[in-house]
């Protein structure tokens, strides 16, 4: 089994050296340097070395093989009890509608019924995905993204890295909240909470969380949240912290909540492995028709 990419220049590119080329594809070193070795970068059909230049028309072509990888086919069994939600499919990559109430993964060797599970029995037998780029808390709902390939998984991870991913949030929230504005207040441990985070806990990272008003009920705010980081629970940590938490959130919200966590991944903007421009791919997560109804 191998994995062929053949991508053709825009005739309006700059003359780049092929190696330039590929560390802006996000190709990590280890992979740059076994396609040069085993002469797998090809650019109009010959091997050309890394450090001659590419120009507008040309055509480049990469070819992987397993052995350039840890874990070319993840060990997942496949579970077919829950159909999965395709909301954006290509060769490569794979984003789907996460339901409430399933775990994104195994946590145990063996463990079925996950999302993970599901998806890997949706693309059957001959594919050797999934392979998965975010997750989503069990009671969180909406576009999960994932690759089907072990290609292209160091890529979207580096643009991950580079916050060329933008995740955006629909959720309702106790409270008044109004305006636009940011959370910057670091998250780290709680101490007292193994499963817990909280802001300026132990061993705290930065977390950056933008959000957005758009509508008010009585005691409930609707807003719109997008992710600069990816911190555990970094959502609702931030909000609770503000006194601002997620309605039906049973970690982080009031005793007296008996609603389930209205939390919604309602877009994922991302580029596409081995692009040679700007442009991103949207994806958008119809919201769950109980989304707004709650106590």
């Amino acid at each position: 089994m191998h994995w062929t990419y053949t991508q053709q220049l825009p005739a309006t590119y700059i003359a780049t050296p092929l190696r330039q080329q590929l560390i802006d594809w996000r190709l990590p070193s280890h992979l740059i340097h076994d396609l040069r070795i085993h002469q797998r970068v090809l650019v109009n059909g010959a091997y050309r070395s890394m450090n001659q230049l590419v120009y507008g028309g040309d055509t480049v072509q990469l070819t992987f093989l397993p052995a350039d990888f840890k874990e070319p086919f993840p060990n997942v069994d496949p579970d077919s009890a829950a159909t999965v939600a395709v909301l954006y499919e290509s060769a490569d990559l794979l984003v789907i509608n996460k339901t409430r109430g399933s775990k994104t993964h195994p946590n145990q060797p063996g463990e079925r019924g996950t999302t993970l599970n599901h998806v890997a029995a949706y693309l059957g037998p001959n594919q050797p995905g999934p392979y998965i780029l975010s997750r989503l808390d069990q009671e969180t709902t909406g576009a999960l993204l994932m690759t089907k390939t072990p290609a292209v998984v160091p890529i979207m991870i580096r643009h991950i890295a580079d916050k060329q991913v933008q995740r955006t949030y629909l959720a309702w929230v106790h409270g008044h909240l109004t305006g636009d504005g940011v959370f910057t207040d670091p998250i780290g441990r709680n101490p007292l909470d193994k499963r817990k985070r909280q802001v300026n806990g132990d061993h705290a990272q930065p977390a950056v969380t933008h959000y957005h008003v758009c509508d008010h009920r009585e005691q409930a705010t609707l807003i719109q949240l997008r992710l600069e980081t990816g911190r555990t629970h970094q959502l609702r940590v931030h909000l609770a912290a503000a006194d601002h938490p997620l309605i039906g959130d049973p970690l982080y919200g009031t005793t007296t909540d008996t609603n389930r966590l209205r939390l919604h991944c309602w877009q994922l903007t991302f580029p596409q492995p081995f692009a040679v421009n700007d442009a991103r791919t949207t994806v958008t997560a119809p919201v769950p028709d109980d989304f707004d109804q709650f106590s």
